[in-house]
């Protein structure tokens, strides 16, 4: 079968200038069953997509040939063993051309992909593993894609894992790790931001275990890639430290591909870019332009594309014996693979015993044997008031020397974050004199999203294996809030820092201080949301983190110290709420909830209302209003007895979350401004005196009725101290 669009009509499509290679042998089948494989895999793709009308065919044709020189010639895995740990990775960042990857796991034998496994693509089904983008739960997917630019990322977080354990674990004689990661993009990861901080990342660690693999289509969904991107990405990636090497004929030069394949495999020093020119769509009347991109081509084009590559166009899912054929070295040879690693596995664990069995340790995502003993006891915590981010910091110094497991970062910010500990090194080039690949500590840089998309490669490198330690201000949490839920869709553990974490940040102004940012984290599904009231909470939150290996975790983090609380309790902390100050058993005509810094705040509010004349003001402390939604009813009712009790909330943030569980509320309603963080909390109203007035007012008004459902007081509504500000 002859391709249907020849080299000439590639370097034609996309411009002159470009010199095409000549082919290069490889030890391959004959031209004509390659030509074959790649078009049987054309069909498909638009036979999958007309069944149910829906997907992305054209990446698939165009690129078609790059998956060929992966699967069938270049990665190392064992279909037999999709967990193999001494496999390379592939990460497929253009997640909406998932069919090529799922192509590639069946023809290669992986058993759960058979041919029917991926006909329900698209199809109404919820049991199905052929996902619309692939998902990290299914064997062969490394990492869940999608948002584009991410995939990148996670693919440079998986070349750090490899890099660190290799630079741990290797020893002369013995690479037990030393796995390539191979990661496929297109157009749109390469202008997403998140795509360019990842690439400058893995350019400045000099990451030769990496290579990004750019399907150059120059078509997007909107068509031709000349309206909105006309950046030589070639160039610009030799600028950020990359090698790089092109293929002009990428849709039917298979030799060339394989070519630029071995030589990346080959590359010391640097990570590597393949920029390969295909076309889009190649067999449609609508090749090369945004129509085939993401939607089905229509029956009768699936009919020409047949007609054009030599199939019959009123035949579906046609794969002849000779395609499967092609293909039937994967399986023993990734076996073989396999058997070669555990043999130098055995003969390591004779030679280096005690690595070994750390190795072990690490693979089965165990914590270091008596890790609870570090802990320090809530009478080892310093007796004076300390912020809740230098509190974590205690936890890290406690934990973070003792266990690899842990890999702490920063961007840009790992002083002030608290997450340096004792004897760090730095994970750098070696070359750079400022670490070497040992290192667990990472400077990130200021790329909050890029550091929590790489710290999501790291965590899913091996479950358990590594928990990453990620830091910065919590308003940037929103710059890294995209990889958060990716993180929770992942179920992937890292343990997030998010400092400065109310107005108590002060004199970097409005900027800095969150408002709402909280109501994203309490309302995405999977993650632990925690803000700590004091060091005894944030020594729970940790605990809590520790405990779950199916959840990231995020803790919210003052800046301003807060006292010790006599009543605070770590084990309680997995409550979501309870209550630190005050007589729960004996009736209270007010409960004040609070979170974090408010809640030293409220206990005296608590004392100043009770001198007022109310009686047993009790303030419960709600770390994790997530974990207290789970407790029974009996404990809410009991904790935040709404039908008994007037319940009032107060918290530096805005209060859309809070009629759930009080009757009103101190919140904030404004930005707020730059100022010593006590002037703050005066100006907005958060001080004793005028939130004692504000809770005294309403609750007479009330005359001793508890207001229902839909009656929650906003107790600061317009409310600013300084009125010649309110209007600005």
């Amino acid at each position: 079968m002859a391709p249907s669009v020849a080299a000439a009509d590639v370097i034609k499509e996309h411009g002159p200038g470009l010199k095409q290679r000549p082919n290069v042998p490889h030890k391959a089948a004959p031209a004509e069953e390659e030509m074959l494989v790649l078009n049987t895999i054309r069909c498909l793709a638009a036979d999958l997509c007309q069944q149910f009308k829906g997907g992305h065919p054209g990446t698939v044709m165009g690129a078609a040939a790059i998956g060929v020189g992966l699967w069938r010639y270049i990665m190392k895995y064992n279909p037999s063993n999709p967990e193999w740990f001494a496999r390379d990775r592939f990460v497929l960042s253009v997640g909406h051309a998932c069919l090529l990857q799922y192509l590639m796991l069946h023809f290669s034998g992986y058993e759960a992909w058979t041919l029917d496994a991926i006909k329900q693509y698209h199809a109404p089904v919820t049991d199905g593993i052929a996902a619309g983008h692939p998902e990290i739960e299914f064997p062969g997917v490394e990492c869940t894609t999608g948002p584009l630019g991410q995939g990148i990322a996670n693919a440079v977080g998986l070349a750090v894992a490899g890099k660190q354990l290799g630079a741990r674990f290797n020893k002369d004689g013995f690479p037990i790790v030393d796995g390539k990661v191979w990661c496929m993009t297109g157009d749109g990861c390469l202008q997403e931001g998140v795509g360019q901080e990842a690439i400058s990342m893995a350019g400045h660690w000099g990451l030769d275990n990496l290579v990004l693999i750019y399907d150059n289509n120059s078509v997007t969904v909107d068509g031709n890639i000349d309206a909105c991107f006309t950046d030589d990405t070639s160039a610009k990636l030799r600028a950020m430290g990359w090698h790089t090497i092109e293929v002009y004929d990428g849709s039917n030069d298979l030799a060339a591909i394989v070519k630029a394949l071995e030589e990346a495999r080959d590359v010391k020093g640097k990570p590597t870019l393949i920029n390969i020119r295909t076309i889009i769509g190649l067999g449609s009347a609508n090749q090369n332009t945004g129509s085939v991109h993401g939607a089905a081509l229509g029956d009768d084009d699936v009919a020409y594309v047949k007609t054009q590559l030599g199939f019959k166009p009123d035949a579906k899912f046609v794969v002849p014996d000779k395609v499967y054929e092609y293909f039937d070295e994967c399986k023993p040879r990734g076996a073989k693979a396999e058997a070669e690693w555990n043999d130098l596995l055995r003969r390591y664990a004779e030679k280096y015993p005690a690595d070994a069995k750390e190795l072990q340790r690490r693979r089965e995502g165990k914590l270091a044997e008596g890790w609870e003993k570090s802990v320090p006891t809530k009478d080892a915590l310093p007796k004076d008031p300390i912020p809740t981010r230098k509190a974590s910091g205690i936890m890290v110094q406690s934990l973070v020397p003792k266990d690899e497991t842990f890999v702490a970062g920063s961007a840009d910010l790992v002083e002030s974050t608290f997450v340096n500990f004792k004897g760090q090194v730095e994970f750098q080039r070696p070359d750079s004199g400022l670490g070497d690949y040992t290192g667990r500590q990472i400077r990130y840089g200021i790329r909050e999203f890029a550091m929590v998309a790489v710290g999501n490669g790291l965590a899913a490198y091996q479950k358990g294996m590594f928990i990453p330690i990620m830091s910065t201000f919590f308003m940037f949490w929103l710059y890294a809030a995209p990889a958060v839920r990716m993180s929770a869709l992942q179920k992937l553990r890292f343990i997030g820092i998010a400092t400065h974490d109310a107005i108590g940040i002060g004199e970097d102004g409005p900027t800095h201080q969150p408002v709402s940012l909280s109501n994203f984290y309490r309302g995405l599904p999977n993650i632990n949301f925690m803000r700590p009231a004091d060091a005894e909470e944030v020594i729970g939150a940790w605990l809590l983190a520790l405990g779950d290996e199916d959840h990231p975790s995020l803790f919210a983090l003052s800046r301003q110290p807060v006292p010790l609380l006599p009543g605070s309790n770590r084990a309680k902390v997995r409550l979501g709420a309870y209550t630190i100050h005050g007589d729960e058993e004996s009736a209270s005509d007010i409960t004040l909830v609070a979170t974090g810094a408010e809640v030293s705040r409220s206990v005296e509010l608590a004392k100043s209302l009770e001198s007022a004349g109310y009686k047993n003001v009790r303030v419960v402390s709600m770390p994790s209003m997530k974990d207290f939604d789970r407790q029974p009813a009996s404990y809410r009712r009991k904790v935040l007895p709404t039908d008994k009790s007037l319940v009032v909330a107060i918290e530096a943030w805005g209060s859309l979350p809070w009629a759930r569980y009080a009757h009103a509320g101190a919140h904030m309603h404004t930005f707020g401004l730059s100022a010593p963080q006590a002037t703050l909390y005066e100006h907005f109203g958060f001080s004793v005196n005028n939130l004692t007035e504000k809770i005294d007012s309403w609750a007479k008004g009330l005359q001793g009725r508890i207001p229902g459902v839909g009656e929650f007081e906003e107790l600061l509504n317009g409310f600013v101290a300084d009125k010649h500000y309110a209007g600005k």
